[in-house]
C-alpha cells in the first residue's frame, strides 16, 4: 500500500512545471516521484486537444472517469460496514482513512471493502437527502470544489539557511525528529495557531498565538518543543514568513536547526500544509480565535494525531510516534 495515486495539487504543479521546460526526472525529483510517474502520467491523462498540452484539470477528469468505471456502488446490505463508516465519519475520519483503516480493522472480512470515492459519492448522496455526514469533511462542502494552490511571495529573512543545505537523510524521512512548521492565521486580528509536525510519524504539536509576532510564535513553539524529548528535535523546516526571523533564539532554546522553504515551493512543505487543512476542519477560515481555548486545540490535535493516515499504511501517527520514540530511546 505504499503507492498513492497523484493528487490535483501535484498535476497543478506538474502542469506549471512541465510549461517552464524542466525534465520529468527534476518534476518527480521535487514532487518525491518516480521520473516514470511523471511521463506515464503526462502521456496517458494529456489532452488531445490545445497542441497536445499537459492541463492538470483535464488530466484529473481523465483519471476520476476511469476510478469511476471501478466499483463504487455501497452494498447498503451491508449494515455492519454502513455502521463503520457513519461512526468514523462522525469521528472526522477523512472517506480515505476510513478506506484504508478497514485493511487493518477487518484483514479477513472481503465484506468490510469500499474504495475512497465511493464514500465521498454515499456522503454527497445522504447531503442531497438532507443528511449532515459532509459536515463531517474536512472542508464541510456538500459538493466538490475546484482545489487551487498558492505560492508565497515574501521577502527572505536575514541570516535564513536555505532547504538546500539541509542534509539530504530529512527528504527520506528514514530518521525521527525532523519537522515541519507553519502557522494558521484567523480572523483579522484575532491571532493564530502554530503548527508543527514531524515529517516520519506525521505527528502533530501545536500551540495558540495571540497575534502575528515573531516574538509570539517563537516563545509559544519553544514551550511546545520543550515538552518532547530531546531526540525529538533535529531539524524545523519552515516558510519565509516574518514570524520566522526569530529563528536563531528557537534553535538556541530548543536544540533545533531551522531550514527555510524556497519561495513559490510550497511542496517543500507539503505535509504541513496538508496538516493544516486537517485544523482547519476545527477552526475553519475567519474565526475568532480568541474564542478558541487551549483546551479546543488540544482536543483537535488529538483527534488529527489518532486518526489512520494512508501514508503510513494506515496506522495513526501517535502510534508510529509512540514506535520511533521507543526505539529512539532504547538505543
Amino acid at each position: 500500500m505504499s503507492y498513492s495515486h497523484l493528487t490535483l495539487q501535484e498535476r497543478y504543479v506538474i502542469y506549471h512545471l512541465v510549461l517552464y521546460g524542466l525534465s520529468y526526472r527534476e518534476i518527480g525529483r521535487r514532487l518525491n516521484r518516480h521520473y516514470t510517474t511523471i511521463s506515464r502520467e503526462v502521456k496517458r491523462n494529456g489532452p488531445t486537444y490545445s497542441g497536445g498540452v499537459y492541463w492538470h484539470e483535464a488530466a484529473q477528469h481523465y483519471a476520476n472517469q476511469r476510478k469511476y468505471k471501478a466499483r463504487h456502488c455501497l452494498r447498503r446490505s451491508n449494515l455492519q460496514l454502513v455502521s463503520y463508516m457513519q461512526s468514523k465519519i462522525r469521528a472526522d475520519w477523512s472517506p480515505e482513512e476510513i478506506a484504508g483503516r478497514l485493511w487493518i480493522d477487518y484483514p479477513n472480512s472481503v465484506h468490510m471493502r469500499i474504495n475512497t470515492e465511493t464514500i465521498y459519492q454515499w456522503i454527497y448522496l445522504d447531503a442531497a437527502q438532507s443528511g449532515d455526514l459532509y459536515t463531517h469533511l474536512r472542508r464541510r462542502h456538500k459538493k466538490r470544489r475546484k482545489q487551487k494552490m498558492y505560492g508565497s511571495c515574501r521577502g527572505l529573512i536575514p541570516g535564513r539557511v536555505s532547504i538546500s543545505e539541509r542534509p539530504t537523510i530529512v527528504d527520506q524521512r528514514k530518521r525521527f525528529g525532523d519537522w515541519e512548521g507553519d502557522t494558521v492565521e484567523g480572523a483579522k486580528g484575532t491571532g493564530g495557531i502554530a503548527s508543527h509536525v514531524e515529517r516520519k510519524s506525521r505527528y502533530l504539536i501545536a500551540a495558540k498565538l495571540l497575534d502575528k509576532k515573531a516574538n509570539t510564535l517563537t516563545t509559544n513553539s519553544i514551550k511546545a518543543f520543550l515538552r518532547i524529548p530531546k531526540v525529538m528535535r533535529k531539524t524545523l523546516t519552515v516558510d519565509n514568513g516574518k514570524e520566522f526571523s526569530m529563528f536563531k533564539q528557537l534553535e538556541e532554546k530548543t536544540g533545533l536547526t531551522i531550514y527555510f522553504a524556497d519561495p513559490y515551493a510550497a511542496w517543500q512543505r507539503g505535509l504541513n500544509e496538508n496538516t493544516n487543512g486537517l485544523l482547519r476542519q476545527y477552526f475553519p477560515k475567519g474565526m475568532n480565535f480568541r474564542e478558541v481555548t487551549d483546551k479546543n486545540l488540544v482536543l483537535a490535535v488529538k483527534k488529527i494525531n489518532h486518526r489512520p493516515r494512508k501514508c503510513l499504511d494506515y496506522q495513526t501517527p501517535y502510534e508510529v510516534c509512540r514506535q520511533a520514540l521507543r526505539g529512539a530511546l532504547a538505543t
